[in-house]
């Protein structure tokens, strides 16, 4: 047998999790990890990642182990994302904030998470990694519940991210963004599908491809909530009500962001931030072994302004 590569192509230069999982560590850190991880058929350790409670374990070591979180959960049925493709985004943005800062990483900055979910982990990494502060928002009363758990249970967290309750399922930035809120950057995971049936169809191929073989019936992304996975016309339509709300607050946010997984939508998306009459935009590509996926990132602000921001915002004093 072919053993497997030690580091995962395609991760940011930065992100602490390139090499592969180190699970004697992580079980040193969490030993919960330990009644899931067993020899897989290249003899390398490893878990059954079609296993929710393995794959929740597995994050819980992997926050210890690596971000000095060590208390963290999500509610049965809620989504569990994979780690280091969370990480990779806020290494990113870090990556497009230098670039408007004289190649340095800004230290304050503050930014708005589209979604947070009951996981909340976009706050939870950009706050370990880079010290940055967040509000978090969401439309489900629940997953906030969850979130705001979390938070409760590692008081480094609960001064730098609070959450937003989104009552118009309609809306994205409307309802959350006030007059006099100012954001650095805000980021946003969107629904990927279009429908529940899509969704479920998606779960059935990610087993399909762990297992290699079909499952009648699965878990939809081994968690996740409807309006975690699906909302109606899919991600293109959650961007697209995103760019144009985004008008409305244009000097409340220096760069607006969105991963798009599916690269057939940024012809249409490059349309509506035309239409928006944007200053700037950026497709930031982003890979984790064979799975593309690209960042989406606009402004409003003119290169002067980006460098008044620059200047007034992170480099006063």
């Amino acid at each position: 047998m072919k053993k497997q590569e030690k580091t995962k192509s395609g991760l940011h230069p930065r992100n602490a999790h390139r090499e592969r999982y180190d699970f004697p560590a992580l079980i040193h850190s969490h030993s919960s990890l330990m009644q899931y991880v067993s020899e897989n058929k290249y003899g390398d350790l490893s878990i059954d990642f079609a296993n929710p409670k393995a794959v929740k374990e597995l994050n819980r070591a992997l926050l210890k182990h690596f971000y000095q979180i060590s208390n963290w959960d999500v509610p049965e049925g809620y989504l569990c994302p994979p780690i280091p493709g969370r990480a990779d985004y806020i290494h990113y943005v870090a990556d497009l904030l230098t670039q408007c800062n004289a190649g340095t990483i800004p230290k304050k900055v503050h930014m708005l998470d589209i979604g947070t979910g009951a996981n909340c982990i976009y706050p939870i990494l950009g706050n370990a990694i880079y010290v940055w502060s967040f509000i978090g928002t969401d439309i489900d009363t629940k997953a906030l519940q969850a979130a705001q758990k979390n938070l409760d249970s590692n008081p480094k967290l609960e001064q730098q991210i609070t959450l937003r309750y989104q009552e118009n399922s309609a809306q994205v930035l409307k309802g959350i963004i006030r007059s006099d809120d100012v954001f650095d950057v805000s980021i946003c995971n969107p629904p990927f599908h279009e429908s529940q049936a899509a969704a479920e169809a998606g779960s059935r191929r990610k087993v399909k491809n762990l297992k290699g073989k079909v499952a009648k019936k699965v878990p939809l992304n081994f968690g996740g909530q409807s309006n975690e996975l699906w909302c109606e016309g899919g991600e293109l339509s959650f961007i697209k009500t995103m760019i144009k709300e985004s008008v409305e607050y244009k000097y409340n946010c220096f760069w607006f962001t969105s991963l798009v997984s599916k690269e057939e939508h940024l012809k249409e998306l490059i349309l509506a931030l035309k239409k928006a009459r944007v200053s700037e935009r950026k497709i930031i590509d982003m890979a984790q072994g064979n799975k593309k996926s690209r960042l989406l990132a606009w402004t409003f602000l003119s290169p002067e302004k980006q460098e008044n921001w620059s200047r007034m915002k992170w480099n006063k004093g």
